[in-house]
């Protein structure tokens, strides 16, 4: 089996690439990448696209004639990933996880690919009660980037059949400890504040819901999607990622971060507006479809792995929230820089640096 994954050079992908690595060590692992975050490794032992059996370097919206012949699977990572960059560059975010990711998959119909494995989003139930979120459920996303998942799912669904089978994944909010870490995810953020300054600050009054999953766990599911076959959930399958027991309040999450490392001082902003995107998720679905591919990890078991690596990276920035943890800092950076378009795309001088980078 060939697999194409988009992204893989980002926060999960290294973890995907592994988990793909060790499950089907006889599948050919294609690795495509802009490389924005590639220089923003954390405590990693090798360079984790040594793992894939060929990396390419490129923009998804600019795929080449023939890229996806061969290809048996895909496994679509690549998007801009978060509120904060998805509201600073929102016509970019959709372009590239709504029209581009679209664009992709009807590319790797016409190729023959036959699964297409997609990393969705809770985050498009954004303002809801307290009573789970099934896939059934109403959504309401709330920023460009929940906006571009419900779109791209949208349409994904027209294109599935019995000959092109979609999986899209809804996943809780990542966290955990990983090659390319990133901080600008609230359980992550937590144990970096703990860790650097001994205070963790709640920008919200701690109320929200969030269901989290683990990246480990992620790639678990994103196995499971690879071999999911057409009787197991249809052509076309959108389904909850992660556990009922990873609900939270995200004071609850700043609270188990503090009996983990013991003296932190939690400050909530009692003052801040409602922080609308609060929403628990149901998993009843994918316990059903997957028995064999559940969650493993559990909260505080995640908090002391990211502990322990920030420890080993000897991490005491505490203003890591201005740093190139944050992946909007990347960007902006890259940007000042004259690296990088208003559309994201790189520059000239930035594909001359990047190409010299490279050798």
């Amino acid at each position: 089996m060939k697999i194409l994954i988009t992204g893989n050079m980002g926060y999960i992908g290294p973890c995907v690439v592994e988990r793909l690595r060790s499950s089907q060590p006889d599948a050919t692992l294609i690795g495509l990448d802009t490389g924005f975050f590639a220089n923003c490794l954390t405590n990693a032992c090798i360079l984790p696209e040594c793992r894939v059996d060929a990396q390419y370097f490129g923009d998804v919206r600019r795929l080449g004639e023939g890229f996806l012949d061969g290809v048996d699977a895909v496994v679509h990572l690549a998007a801009i990933s978060n509120d904060p960059m998805g509201n600073t560059f929102e016509e970019v975010t959709l372009d590239i996880n709504y029209r581009t990711s679209v664009a992709l998959a009807k590319r790797a119909k016409e190729a023959g690919v036959k699964n297409f494995v997609y990393a969705s989003s809770c985050s498009m139930y954004g303002c809801a009660d307290d009573s789970p979120r099934k896939e059934d459920s109403p959504l309401h996303p709330l920023t460009a980037y929940a906006r571009s998942k419900v779109y791209t799912e949208k349409e994904l669904e027209r294109i599935a059949d019995s000959s092109f089978l979609v999986t899209s994944l809804r996943f809780s909010t990542a966290c955990g400890m990983s090659e390319r870490l990133r901080l600008d995810l609230v359980l992550n953020d937590f144990v970096a504040g703990a860790i650097a300054s001994g205070k963790i600050t709640i920008l919200s009054d701690g109320t929200p819901w969030r269901p989290l999953i683990a990246i480990r766990d992620m790639a678990r599911a994103i196995d499971w999607a690879l071999q999911r076959e057409s009787g197991n959930g249809g052509p076309f399958l959108a389904v909850n990622v992660g556990s009922d027991s990873w609900n939270y309040q995200v004071r609850e999450l700043a609270e188990a971060v503090a009996q983990v490392i013991p003296g932190v001082e939690i400050s909530i902003n009692k003052d801040a507006p409602p922080d609308r995107r609060s929403y628990r998720v149901s998993f009843g679905l994918f316990r059903d479809l997957a028995p064999g591919h559940q969650p493993q990890a559990d909260l505080l078991s995640t908090i002391e792995e990211l502990k322990v690596g920030l420890e080993a990276m000897h991490f005491s920035d505490a203003n890591f929230r201005s740093s190139q943890f944050m992946r909007l800092m990347v960007l902006k950076r890259l940007r000042s820089e004259g690296l990088l378009t208003e559309a994201l795309e790189w520059t000239s001088a930035g594909r001359s640096q990047y190409a010299h980078a490279r050798g």
